[in-house]
């Protein structure tokens, strides 16, 4: 049913190919860039798309597509670990929220609140500028913001799901926290925290974008498509290209990714099987 359902679902299908091919690219890149990362030529900088550079050269004689093929490695290490960390602390705290309700629920959930009354990447930056530029705190910095919508995912699905007769009879029958949560609650948990993930990692990989692009980010001379936005800025009515690749990149990648959460969602959704 999964993949007949993929086959026949145009949207789910291209994102799925277009993350496919991103990650190969990711983890074969060094063997396919066809220049190094640093490589520089400056008696063809700035030089336009052509048959020796497919994709034209930066202000320093930088084949573009090596950049990006190398910078896409960044960007999955942002998406997946923001992702990993997000899922494993929201799953955590929306669960003891859910389960234990009360006292300890009123005071998880107004944290929450709290994290979720500002915005997101105004965190993200002031955090990053406290802890320093770099991959690792950019990671740390939107995993610490990236948790609450876990949490609060978690917590509803748990306020549906203690009431339902196969949790009262675990419940009945001895079962303690841990076990409910881990064989009754957890399996029922995996679509919407699979969903919500594959967009999770759409805007882990926009807010790193942002971030690099400001300067917050990976630092050169890595390459990130944020910071490739923000060094092609200078050139933008001279080389437009410089910022025309990476945008593409990040559009395609985010679109891919809200393409095969929207497919998740519909396929997992017990109502359209039915």
């Amino acid at each position: 049913m999964g993949l007949k359902w993929i086959l026949h679902n145009p949207g789910m299908f291209c994102g799925l190919a277009i993350l496919f091919l991103l990650i190969l690219t990711a983890v074969v890149g060094p063997a396919v860039a066809p220049f190094p990362e640093h490589h520089q030529d400056l008696d063809h900088r700035l030089e336009r798309p052509s048959g020796r550079h497919l994709l034209g050269t930066d202000e320093l004689g930088r084949d573009i597509l090596s950049r990006l093929i190398m910078g896409s490695r960044i960007s999955l290490k942002v998406g997946f670990s923001v992702v990993f960390f997000s899922l494993a602390v929201g799953l955590i705290v929306g669960s003891v929220a859910g389960y234990f309700g009360g006292f300890v629920e009123e005071v998880i959930m107004r944290l929450v609140d709290i994290l979720l009354a500002f915005p997101g990447i105004l965190l993200a930056i002031a955090l990053v500028s406290v802890l320093g530029p770099n991959l690792n705190n950019v990671i740390l910095a939107l995993s610490l913001i990236g948790w609450v919508g876990y949490a609060r995912l978690v917590r509803g699905q748990i306020l549906k799901l203690r009431e339902m007769d196969f949790v009262q009879a675990a419940r009945s029958s001895g079962a303690g926290p841990v076990r409910i949560i881990l064989r009754h609650y957890t399996p029922n948990l995996t679509a919407p925290l699979l969903v919500q993930a594959t967009l999770g990692m759409a805007g882990a990989i926009i807010a790193e974008a942002g971030l690099s692009f400001l300067g917050l980010g990976v630092q050169p001379p890595t390459s990130s498509w944020g910071s490739m936005l923000n060094n092609g800025a200078d050139f933008i009515t001279t080389a437009p290209y410089l910022t025309f690749f990476p945008g593409l990149a990040i559009m395609l990648v985010v679109l891919s990714l809200n393409f095969l959460g929207d497919g998740l969602r519909d396929l997992l959704d017990p109502k359209l099987q039915a």
